[in-house]
Order: structure tokens, then C-alpha cells, then sequence
């Protein structure tokens, strides 16, 4: 009986004799088993559960200020051409009586992008899983990304970027949601002061 990994390979060695190629040649030979093994780690996510990785390490605290894990990197795979997207997640929420170990923010991130996905939902699964785990006061998520469907095809926008947001709970306060968008935003030098010359 096949494996899951020796079936993905056949119907890649046919894809790519459909684009015209020859598997046997030396640089192919082994290409359909390198794919197949490549798809199973870049969407393991399916086989993961976000809400027992928080649960995993849950503390007792009295904490309940903002607590920010930032620029998390992230690699994920549209649903639509099955094209990387790629950028940084950043997740802000306030305990209600227990944390996390902060690695496990990092870690469901994993999860998520692990999956075909867009990531209007992406964003949204992360904020409703920490929400779901922690019971929070308030959850937000960030995400920022680029989408090589918009570089590398269709429009061949290179420098355009897209970010989505969902806020949970305190964060749909706007002082609070601006808070967060405050230490999250690059701190921008001040422009330098120019003296206006002096005739001599």
C-alpha cells in the first residue's frame, strides 16, 4: 500500500510530464519525492491542535496588563493559486487569571500558516484560538503580509502589502486597539532640522 508521500509523488511526476518536462532527465529524477516531502512539513498545521499548545503551558497569574509578542515571521501557502504568502504576525492580548508560554503565540502561528490560506481567516483563527484558550480580556492580531499571486502573476504589484487586524474583547475600545498599533508601528526618526542660511 502507498504511502501518503510515494502517492503526492506519482501525481507530481505526472504534473510534470503534463508541463512538457522529462521526469527521468537527471535534475528531475528525484524532484516529485523532494515535493511531496516539502507539501507534508508545509502543511503539517492540519495535524496540530493551537488550543492544546496554549493549554500546554498555562500559568496561574494576576497579571492584567497588555502582554505583546511581535514580528512573529510567518510562511503560508494561498488557498487560491497555492503561491507562498509570507510577513510577520503580531498578537497582543491581556490575561484574565492565566498565561502562556510565550513561544506557544509563536507556535500557533506556525500552525495556522501551515494550511492553505488567506489571511483575512488566518488572522482571525489566531485571535479566536488564544481567545478560546486563555479566556482573555481581550485579544488583537496583526498581520502583515506579501502575496507572491500579486508579485510574480496577475498584476506584479512588487511593493504592495497587506494588513489585516481582528480585535477581541478590550481591544475593541479604540484607545486600547490604538495602544497596541502604537508599539507594534516602527519608531520613525525625526526629520533633522534645517537651518536656513544666512547671507554673509
Amino acid at each position: 500500500m502507498e504511502t501518503l508521500q510515494e502517492e503526492l509523488a506519482a501525481h507530481y511526476l505526472e504534473i510534470l510530464k503534463l508541463l512538457g518536462e522529462d521526469p527521468s532527465r537527471e535534475g528531475l529524477q528525484k524532484t516529485p519525492i523532494r515535493v511531496a516531502r516539502a507539501w507534508l512539513e508545509l502543511m503539517r498545521g492540519y495535524h496540530e491542535d493551537p488550543v492544546a499548545i496554549i493549554r500546554s503551558a498555562l500559568f496561574k497569574e494576576t497579571y492584567h496588563n497588555m502582554v505583546v509578542v511581535k514580528d512573529i515571521e510567518f510562511y503560508s501557502l494561498c488557498e487560491h493559486h497555492m503561491l507562498p504568502f509570507f510577513g510577520k504576525v503580531h498578537i497582543a492580548y491581556i490575561p484574565n487569571g492565566e498565561i502562556t508560554g510565550l513561544s506557544k503565540l509563536a507556535r500557533i502561528v506556525n500552525t495556522f500558516s501551515h494550511r492553505l490560506q488567506v489571511q483575512e481567516r488566518m488572522t482571525e483563527q489566531i485571535a479566536a484560538c488564544i481567545q478560546e484558550a486563555l479566556h482573555p480580556l481581550g485579544v488583537m492580531v496583526v498581520v502583515e503580509g506579501r502575496h507572491l499571486c500579486m508579485q510574480m502573476r496577475g498584476v506584479a504589484k512588487q511593493n504592495a502589502e497587506t494588513v489585516t487586524m481582528h480585535a477581541i474583547g478590550a481591544f475593541e475600545h479604540p484607545d486600547k486597539r490604538q495602544e497596541f498599533l502604537s508599539l507594534i508601528q516602527p519608531q520613525c526618526s525625526p526629520r533633522p532640522t534645517v537651518q536656513p542660511s544666512t547671507a554673509s
